[in-house]
């Protein structure tokens, strides 16, 4: 691509928004990988709060850079707390322990009906219109998600939910949607390393206090620092797309992480890729199609 095209893209709202929320995408995939090598040494929650610590550290160095202030008005700092607790504190830890007692192609799945629930909520609380590109774009990346997710199609048909775990990672799937409006409503202004900064500070605190009083704040081993980084990007990255996009579009665009994540098995695992996951990825790219387009 030519740099005055890189640039024209880079200057257009919605582009730079879309390209956001695809890098994003890329961490989201690479997180799962980091922290499964981390587990081999330590525990969730340990590793959750070396997580939330570096998450925190790499916001910071990201605002300082860019020369932006870490101080917020007060009324900014409820839907921050909200954010930090109901989405890093309940909803991630509710989803871990959730696919330790239900198969993991069930907990994605339901992860993956986020952008139903952003619909819905974002209809009732943020009175958000979609275009018909919208639900176009939407309905291929939930149909990518799920392609890729299951593999194939006898996977996929296998399929049954009705348990408690399926209830507690749909729990945490509607907590995780609330979130992404929440930031959507009440912080769109706010730069998206300082949101980031505050939601990992909060939870930070939280894990540190939980992890020194029940035994000690202990890096076991360097994935758990590489999770850190990778999802402190990551959620910049997010809430940096989230202020150029509707949370619909947000929710759904992040359905490209299990393409990803496909592909990086590929590379890395050298997994294979099915035909099924190849009819995703096509589904992936009609969807992205979609969403950057504009209602003629």
């Amino acid at each position: 691509m030519k740099t005055s095209s890189w640039n024209s893209v880079l200057k257009n709202r919605k582009n730079l928004g879309i390209l956001c929320i695809l890098f994003a995408s890329v961490m989201w995939a690479m997180e799962p990988v980091a922290a499964k090598i981390a587990y081999e040494n330590s525990d969730f929650l340990h590793t959750s709060a070396v997580r939330a610590v570096f998450a925190c550290v790499i916001a910071f160095f990201y605002v300082a850079v860019r020369n932006k202030k870490l101080k917020l008005e007060r009324r900014y700092l409820p839907p921050i707390i909200y954010i930090a607790i109901v989405g890093t504190i309940f909803a991630d830890l509710l989803y871990f322990y959730a696919i330790s007692r239900i198969p993991v192609v069930n907990a994605v799945i339901i992860g993956h009906m986020q952008p139903i629930f952003i619909i819905l909520l974002g209809f009732i609380i943020l009175r958000e219109k979609l275009t018909s590109y919208d639900y176009g774009g939407i309905f291929f990346m939930i149909l990518s998600g799920i392609m890729v997710t299951t593999k194939t199609p006898e996977n996929l048909l296998s399929f049954r939910i009705g348990t408690t775990g399926d209830a507690m990672v749909l729990i945490a799937t509607i907590s995780w949607a609330t979130t992404a409006l929440v930031a959507r409503k009440y912080l769109h202004s706010i730069d998206g390393g300082v949101i980031t900064f505050y939601r990992f500070f909060i939870s930070s605190l939280l894990f540190l206090i939980y992890t020194v009083s029940t035994s000690a704040f202990i890096i076991s081993n360097i994935y758990q620092i590489m999770t850190g980084f990778i999802v402190g990007t990551g959620t910049i990255l997010y809430y940096e797309g989230l202020r150029r996009l509707k949370a619909a579009q947000v929710s759904a665009m992040e359905l490209s992480a299990p393409f990803f994540a496909a592909v990086l098995g590929f590379l890395i695992l050298h997994e294979n890729i099915t035909s099924f996951q190849i009819l995703g990825i096509l589904s992936l790219a009609g969807g992205i199609y979609y969403i950057s387009r504009k209602e003629e």
